[in-house]
């Protein structure tokens, strides 16, 4: 199998199965990236590893940060901010950019 990687943000897009030396074409022509912004990713990724990295850092981020709700609460409540300021620091401790 081979996996297509976006160079721009790390994120995987394609994987091919069985691989062909268009693997980049086809990857480029199916999601219109351009072919200079892709390459191709480690040729032995398990299943675990394709869905990490089909999520970026900034996905993970968003999906454990403060809801709105919570951060407008936090607007009018010192220890919520204090709170809510630990909390984005570590998400962005725990999924740093790449």
């Amino acid at each position: 199998m081979k996996y297509i990687k976006q160079k721009s943000n790390g994120k995987a897009l394609y994987r091919e199965v069985p691989h062909s030396d268009q693997a980049i074409v086809n990857a480029s022509r199916r999601y219109g990236v351009d072919v200079s912004d892709l390459e191709v990713a480690d040729e032995n990724w398990s299943e675990e590893d394709w869905i990490d990295n089909i999520i970026t850092y900034a996905d993970k981020r968003r999906s454990e940060y403060p809801t709105i709700e919570e951060l407008v609460v936090a607007l009018y409540d010192t220890d919520d901010k204090a709170a809510i300021e630990k909390r984005r620091a570590d998400v962005k401790a725990k999924y740093p950019k790449p």
